[in-house]
């Protein structure tokens, strides 16, 4: 039986999701094939738990005690689980893991260059504008280049932390601090009026599995984290939409990961505008609590939690 981490935690605020969604994890991984054994990663340090015990890890090896680790399970949102560091440190190691690539990992986690990157060949992105820790920051081009309302975001963040929607230029520059505050760089984007919608899918040995597509309705200004995890959203699986629209959604979906060359589970935040869907951005390690949307989607399909992770730690070990 090989031994597997899931390992959670992260340096991040987005820590307390990350958590809930490695419990997931941990009770629906196949016991027949794989012993879980969680590994937290904080401020705190790099721990094991094994049973009652917390044992420091041996980070030259990603081991503790006489117990080494044949695949890693990555269920850290944030640094250093989804900007790429652990991908690459794996990658020194040999380690199989559950996510994308390192490159990809640390493509995707920079959502302003990213879809920079994805509008070149042809994904819609929203207008955006990066503004970097130390710049000055000029709210009037700033208005007249992305437009009011606007949003305002952490480049390098998630779980909806520090997102602020804009609605007059005297508030752009305390937004623009708050995202500061999650990380170097925010992003400040047009405001899209429209439906919103997220696709998961995941890659097996036999192609990728795109999931339903969700529409997520709140009164909320607009899908923050209250609406994520506190029950303030309506998340309709599937989203009432044309069989064109929802297979020219997945289809978005599908050549960004084929693009990309992503293993393991994503998530592509959309909204729809004039009938076409803009990208917000793309997830490659989204939530699995069971607030989060791609458990949603999978039981929707019949597809259970196990079979899910089993299909996807396939692909990497063959």
């Amino acid at each position: 039986m090989k031994n597997i981490a899931i390992i959670e935690g992260g340096y991040s605020h987005e820590k307390i999701i990350s958590l809930k969604s490695a419990e997931m994890v941990f009770q629906h991984i196949d016991r027949e094939k794989y012993n879980p054994i969680k590994v937290r990663i904080d401020e705190e340090g790099w721990f094991a738990f094994d049973g009652d015990e917390k044992i420091e890890m041996d980070r030259t090896d990603f081991s503790f005690k006489d117990t080494k680790f044949d695949i890693a399970f990555i269920v850290i949102h944030g640094t250093p689980g989804e900007d790429g560091k652990l991908q690459a440190y794996f990658d020194m190691l040999d380690i199989p893991y559950s996510t994308c690539s390192h490159f990809a990992a640390t493509l995707t986690f920079d959502k302003y260059v990213c879809n920079q990157y994805l509008k070149t060949v042809g994904i819609k992105v929203a207008e955006a504008v990066l503004v970097r820790e130390g710049e000055t920051i000029d709210a009037t081009a700033l208005v007249a280049k992305v437009g009011l309302p606007c949003f305002v975001k952490p480049n390098d963040g998630g779980s909806s932390f520090g997102i602020t929607k804009v609605k007059s230029e005297t508030e752009l520059k305390k937004s623009i601090e708050l995202a500061l505050s999650h990380g170097t760089q925010a992003i400040v984007e047009s405001f899209m009026d429209g439906r919103e919608v997220t696709n998961g899918i995941y890659r097996t040995k036999n192609g990728f599995v795109p999931l339903p597509i969700t529409e997520i309705v709140t009164s909320n200004d607009f899908f923050d984290f209250d609406a994520k995890y506190k029950g303030e959203s309506d998340e309709i699986t599937p989203a009432d939409l044309t069989d064109e629209l929802a297979n020219k959604i997945k289809t978005v979906t599908q050549q960004i990961v084929e693009l990309l060359d992503m293993n393991g589970i994503a998530r592509a935040d959309y909204i729809i505008q004039n009938g076409e869907p803009y990208l917000i951005e793309i997830n490659t390690v989204p939530g699995l609590s069971k607030e989060s949307l791609i458990p949603q989607m999978a039981a929707h399909e019949g597809i259970p939690l196990k079979q899910l992770f089993n299909e996807v730690l396939e692909v990497i070990q063959s």
